[in-house]
């Protein structure tokens, strides 16, 4: 299977409707993004199982700030339509297939499980980001009443 173009309009439906997907966040000014081409295309022909899909940062700016995209060459990988890998730069094919069999071995169980586990922190951080009572810090000395 050879790599696919993500845009705004199939992105959803991409990730929501298959196991592995696997996005090169691009730009055709990138030298580094040239070179990683044929590198992604080749695991894209070996692993027919997932998606390999290439988003243009210059056409489809809205997704690669959906992902705070600052350097490209990036790869993502989605799993089960969570992310589960992200990072910058061009992965040569043997780094490329230690992330498609890492990926592939991931236990989602796990991974949900450790994600309900973060989420629970954070919700308990934001709910006493501070532990003051906002009736009780002072006004600022510096405002005349």
């Amino acid at each position: 299977m050879s790599t696919i173009e993500i845009t705004q309009d199939n992105f959803e439906s991409t990730i929501n409707d298959n196991e592995i997907i696997l996005l090169d966040f691009w730009a055709d000014w990138c030298g580094p993004c040239k070179q990683f081409a044929p590198v992604f295309e080749q695991a894209a022909e070996a692993n027919p199982d997932i998606v390999f899909g290439k988003i243009d940062t210059e056409a489809q700016q809205q997704l690669a700030g959906l992902f705070a995209i600052s350097s490209i060459p990036t790869l993502v990988a989605f799993r089960q339509g969570i992310v589960v890998f992200a990072q910058p730069g061009a992965l040569a094919a043997p780094q490329l297939e230690q992330v498609i069999t890492a990926v592939k071995g991931l236990d989602m169980d796990e991974v949900r499980a450790e994600l309900a586990k973060q989420e629970a922190a954070a919700a308990a951080e934001t709910d006493g980001a501070d532990g003051a009572d906002p009736d009780s810090i002072p006004a600022d000395p510096g405002v005349d009443k």
